[in-house]
């Protein structure tokens, strides 16, 4: 995990002591240089001193750091796809598993070695699915392990949904492949009970002019950190990553974006935005943005917002770029958190607009953003609803 250095206590007699060499440790200082493993004992267990930990509740993460198989049956797996997508299972070591996916925490190793069959749904070359895959997770408590491959062939278009709901302690890999010329769309929705867990990664590689959105929707969970890496390997590739959430009291909701440009002429779009309520509502987001010394004629741009409704909840928010190449387009970040727009208020205000109202109004608009992006309406007026009901319970509290 981090590397070892020698350097001299004293050289002032012209001459190195080897006695007197101590050792100091470098920490991983980029998102690039983390290391990966697929055996769980090349990580140690996380103690919030490690860079991707420091600002996770470990204490409550705890059991998904335990090397050991949960009872099966744990989550109740439903999916409804089209007849023409493909649907098999995947032993480690069958293509196209692992093809794209390094572990990149304990977590993520446990969740490949304990998954002895990973569900695979691939849309054929060439094929546009008229409706979404739904794949709709129930917990039913206790310790689950998963790895999940979703593969978009080449020129195929299509959406995935993943919908978490119950109880669970959830330790979940989404291996995400888009094919030369694919259109992907994969939105995890997180409404988990109060008391769940779930740490899950999400890594993706977008091929030549391909294009992949991903949305992270979380509202429900105890503690949820949910953490998408993309590739935009090939030339033309395009990455639209978006996030939404809602913490509420005693709520942790965390995202650590990683979008690599590797590929010449890439785009990346990299929005999240959240709202907290309530004492110790507490959100995480940490982007990060490489752009390779290949990927030249880059266009990228990332942000994330959050709007504080209530006295006591906190959102983190680090933005990082990295760029290898001069030969860009462009490149940026930003980040922002704050109360209520005081201007956005008074402007309602004055046109008769109660002041409970128009906070609500407000918080709509912002949200709302996240979600017109979706693209599917009936999961948006769903969203919207869910919405409306955190500020229902907000004000009631």
């Amino acid at each position: 995990m981090t590397t070892a250095t020698q350097t001299p206590a004293s050289a002032a007699e012209g001459h190195i002591d080897p006695a007197a060499l101590v050792a100091s440790v470098v920490p991983v200082q980029t998102r690039s240089e983390r290391p990966t493993s697929f055996d769980p004992a090349d990580f140690g267990t996380p103690t919030g001193r490690e860079v991707n930990w420091k600002l996770s509740p470990i204490d409550r993460l705890a059991p998904l750091f335990v090397d050991g198989a949960g009872p099966t049956g744990v989550i109740q797996v439903d999916v409804q796809a089209p007849a023409e997508v493909e649907q098999r299972r995947l032993a480690a070591g069958d293509a196209p598993r692992g093809e794209h996916f390094r572990p990149e925490d304990l977590p993520a190793a446990l969740a490949w070695t304990h998954e002895a069959e990973a569900p695979l749904l691939r849309i054929p070359a060439n094929v546009e699915l008229a409706e979404p895959i739904v794949v709709r997770l129930t917990g039913t408590g206790g310790l689950a392990h998963a790895h999940v491959v979703i593969e978009a062939q080449p020129n195929s278009r299509g959406t995935v949904v993943l919908r978490h709901e119950g109880s669970a302690q959830h330790a979940q890999n989404v291996e995400i492949i888009v094919r030369d010329g694919a259109d992907l769309t994969v939105v995890s929705v997180q409404k988990w009970d109060h008391d769940a867990i779930h740490a899950s990664a999400h890594q993706a590689r977008v091929d030549r002019d391909a294009k992949l959105t991903h949305v992270v929707v979380s509202f429900g969970g105890g503690v949820v950190r949910v953490n998408p890496s993309v590739e935009l390997a090939g030339a033309g590739a395009e990455g639209r990553l978006y996030g939404l959430s809602f913490s509420d009291a005693g709520q942790h909701l965390e995202s650590q974006v990683y979008l690599h440009h590797k590929g010449p002429h890439t785009v990346g779009d990299v929005l999240y935005k959240g709202a907290l309520q309530g004492e110790s509502a507490r959100s995480v987001w940490i982007g990060d943005v490489l752009i390779g010394p290949d990927a030249t004629g880059t266009d990228s741009y990332e942000a994330n917002r959050n709007l504080v409704l209530t006295d006591g909840a906190r959102a983190d928010s680090i933005p990082n770029l990295e760029i290898e190449t001069g030969d860009i387009q462009g490149a940026g970040h930003a980040s922002a958190t704050g109360r209520f727009d005081d201007e956005q208020l008074f402007y309602l205000q004055a046109r008769g607009i109660a002041e409970d109202e128009a906070r609500r109004l407000v918080v709509l608009g912002f949200l709302s953003e996240i979600v017109q992006r979706i693209g599917i309406p009936e999961l948006e007026s769903e969203l919207i609803a869910a919405i409306e009901r955190e500020l229902a319970h907000g004000a009631e509290a």
